[in-house]
């Protein structure tokens, strides 16, 4: 098992999310990202306006993913 937080993955908070992969902990971080948006949390919707600017930019999206993961990874 291993922990990031949603801050490591591209989100606002300290939350933790522990998990056996990163597709796992990814999804719990995507959860917590539709929860955040549903309670219209700002400082969550601002990381999600950022990730959909990180979004339009050919191969960004692939790049953060794998930075990501390896982060994931190396843990």
């Amino acid at each position: 098992m291993k922990t990031m937080t949603c801050l490591e993955l591209g989100g606002a908070c300290n939350e933790d999310f522990t998990a056996n992969t990163f597709e796992e902990i990814a999804e719990l971080s995507k959860a917590h990202g539709m929860e955040m948006y549903q309670k219209k949390d700002e400082a969550h919707l601002n990381a999600m306006h950022e990730m959909q600017e990180l979004s339009k930019e050919p191969n960004a999206m692939q790049k953060w993913f794998s930075e990501k993961k390896a982060l994931f990874e190396a843990r």
